[in-house]
């Protein structure tokens, strides 16, 4: 018997059993490399999307914590609030899109709130609805506004260029002290 065995051993593989072994040898090393490949850019954009949309929500909350507590709306453009917060100082929300950037500033102090915007935008509203429908009066008056829309899109770079983006995120605001 231990004769066989090392008989075994000895015996060596032919030229072609020596090919067909390499090249499935070889397929299946590719198909696994690749399945990794694959499910790590997939756990990268996952958690990549997750972060962004726990960005946006928290960028969210401070929005609508402020906007709904400020006197009113001073002066505005697509990219830029200017308010009266409730302790009558200056609330600014500014979005930079040459940075990527949309920030809160109050009494000198600026907090970061969303990095790699790749825009955002504000919309101001009037109080009344256009008969007929749900939506609200559009306006360029500052004194006149009473609902604000913003919508932004956030995106990141991972793993050499795959470029992960969030949806849109869009809410409206009504501020809730306003004169008439």
């Amino acid at each position: 018997m231990n004769l066989k065995i090392k008989n075994f051993f000895i015996c060596g593989f032919t030229l072609p059993e020596l090919l067909v072994t390499i090249g499935v040898g070889s397929i299946v090393f590719v198909a696994i490399a690749s399945l990794s490949l694959y499910t790590g850019r997939s756990f990268a954009s996952l958690g990549n999307y997750a972060e962004l949309d726990n960005n946006s929500r928290n960028a969210l909350d401070v929005l609508t914590r402020d906007l709904r507590q400020v006197n009113f709306l001073d002066s505005f453009t697509s990219t830029t609030l200017v308010l009266e917060d409730s302790d009558k100082k200056t609330l600014m929300f500014i979005y930079e899109p040459n940075k990527r950037i949309f920030y809160r500033v109050k009494e000198g102090v600026t907090n970061l709130l969303l990095t790699g915007c790749d825009e955002l935008i504000f919309k101001t509203y009037q109080r009344n609805p256009i008969p007929g429908s749900y939506d609200l009066v559009p306006t360029t008056n500052a004194v006149n506004c009473k609902a604000i829309d913003v919508s932004w899109v956030c995106s990141r770079r991972v793993l050499n260029g795959l470029i992960n983006t969030e949806s849109i995120q869009t809410a409206r605001i009504v501020i809730r002290k306003q004169q008439d």
